[in-house]
């Protein structure tokens, strides 16, 4: 049975993504910085009929915690980097209103989280015989669609958002090509605009499709694709979006 930790799993996608993977059969690490929530998000799942689920505590800027999590798991396949956090998006973040702390927040969450969060699950995933990694990012980090005035995004600009994923985006290149010939997958997916608590229950999509999409990345096999951008919310008959 294949294992997979998804970060910032208790509500809105990482949950959907962690229930979508349980139909398949996979074993959940259900990660959430706070346990007690995680707890609550596994006794759900439990009730839905599915057992091979565990929640575990781990918070994505504390390098401790991290750590604490990495002795829980024993064996990992893959591994889906969903935390996020906006850095509050009532406000416009425009470059002269918002403080350069607020952006360093971010970053620590969206970017250097999943770095720590891989660099202490390598080890096992590299003993995997599919070793996957989903990047889960957005399509305000595309520098494409934001230069492009044609894009649906061009106009939406978020000074510590966009960048934050825009940066993870980077990496995920970097990792994918470092890793191309250890049978790894590496890909950063965007589940689109989703109504979630993220965002207000503003968006258009559902969790559902939100976590089909990374579902979808994360199980691909070994003629699938790696060191790619694929979003919900891409244009055309693909779900690859342009960097």
């Amino acid at each position: 049975m294949k294992k997979v930790l998804i970060t910032g799993a208790n509500k809105s996608i990482g949950f959907e993504t962690a229930r979508q993977l349980l139909q398949k059969g996979y074993f959940i690490y259900l990660g959430a910085r706070d346990l007690d929530k995680g707890e609550e998000a596994v006794a759900k799942l439990k009730a839905e009929g599915f057992d091979n689920v565990e929640a575990i505590k781990i918070d994505v800027i504390d390098t401790a915690s991290i750590a604490a999590a990495r002795k829980q798991v024993t064996e990992l396949d893959v591994l889906i980097n969903n935390a996020g956090i906006s850095g509050g998006v009532s406000v416009p973040q425009t470059t002269g209103n918002i403080d350069t702390s607020t952006i360093r927040t971010v970053f620590d969450t969206n970017f250097f989280g999943p770095i720590n969060v891989i660099k202490a699950f390598i080890d096992l995933l590299k003993k995997s015989d599919e070793p996957r990694i989903v990047n889960v990012t957005s399509g305000l980090g595309s520098l494409t669609m934001h230069s492009d005035p044609n894009s649906k995004f061009y106009h939406i600009k978020s000074a510590a958002y966009g960048p934050s994923k825009t940066a993870l985006n980077a990496y995920t290149v970097v990792l994918a090509y470092e890793l191309k010939d250890a049978n790894f997958k590496v890909n950063a997916v965007d589940p689109g605009y989703t109504a979630t608590d993220f965002n207000h229950h503003s968006g258009p999509g559902s969790v559902e499709d939100a976590g089909k999409i990374i579902v979808k990345y994360a199980t691909i096999g070994a003629d699938g694709p790696n060191g790619k951008f694929f979003s919900n919310d891409a244009d055309g008959e693909t779900d690859e979006m342009a960097w």
